[in-house]
């Protein structure tokens, strides 16, 4: 899919996450700036979310109730290893019956469940972006 805006990539997003079951663990690919947080955004309001996303970066994961599911945001950029999430109790929430988002993912890759789907953003321009689901 190529999105030319970033209401484009929320929107396709929101279509993506209605596909998306309880216990789902998704992994964001791409690089900084790609649109890794407009994707859950757009994921959340998917999901009945009401509550504005924002990037955990410093929180680590960031919790959002969505109409009768948990939507779990991960930012792993500051982990260096799996080790790190499970002492902070990230890896807890990946069996927590909701739905997971990771970016940065492969900082911990080490520690992430099996059958995790992926989404891979591509920067093409200022504004376009080839989004990959797998």
């Amino acid at each position: 899919m190529i999105a030319s805006s970033a209401q484009q990539t929320a929107d396709f997003a929101a279509q993506y996450a209605k596909t998306l079951r309880p216990g789902d663990v998704v992994l964001l690919r791409g690089e900084m700036g790609a649109g890794k947080t407009v994707f859950v955004q757009g994921a959340a309001r998917g999901l009945g979310g009401q509550e504005q996303v924002t990037s955990p970066t410093y929180a680590y994961m960031n919790e959002y109730p969505c109409a009768g599911v948990t939507l779990y945001h991960f930012d792993c950029y500051r982990l260096s290893c799996g080790a790190q999430a499970e002492a902070l109790g990230l890896t807890d929430y990946f069996y927590a019956g909701g739905i997971c988002f990771i970016e940065w993912a492969e900082n911990i890759a080490d520690v992430l469940p099996a059958g995790c789907k992926v989404v891979e953003i591509v920067k093409r321009g200022e504004n376009e972006r080839e989004i990959v689901c797998r």
